[in-house]
């Protein structure tokens, strides 16, 4: 698969419909973003079976906005409609590859009963 633009539109279902889905956040005038497409995009092919989004700050800045994005390019990852991973910065292919490894090995809910049992210990 592909890179595909995403949306206000298109965003939340995106998110919903698949089990992982990455989203490069974006603007044509930055440079460590056009660095980063190509590895985004190699990436993207190398892995059919999970969806590359890309939002154009620029075009959808209500949605960067909600994102709360405020350096470009940002990289997220969602895995069972849980955010999972926000950082900003060009990441490097061996380090997009790691990435995609862990975000697959990751259990979701066994991650969120171990925040919560964390944040239960701390007497919150």
């Amino acid at each position: 698969m592909t890179t595909r633009n995403l949306t206000s539109e298109d965003f939340e279902t995106t998110v919903a419909e698949n089990e992982i889905v990455l989203v490069d956040f974006w603007a044509g005038w930055c440079g460590p973003c056009r660095q980063f497409a190509p590895v985004y995009e190699r990436a993207s092919e190398a892995h059919p079976d999970i969806v590359f989004g890309k939002v154009d700050t620029e075009a959808e800045a209500q949605l960067a906005g909600a994102a709360r994005i405020t350096s470009i390019p940002t990289l997220m990852a969602f895995k069972d409609q849980v955010l999972v991973f926000s950082q900003p910065g060009a990441l490097p292919a061996p380090a997009l590859e790691e990435l995609i490894a862990a975000v697959r090995a990751l259990d979701v809910e066994a991650a969120m009963r171990d925040a919560e049992a964390s944040h239960e210990r701390m007497g919150a």
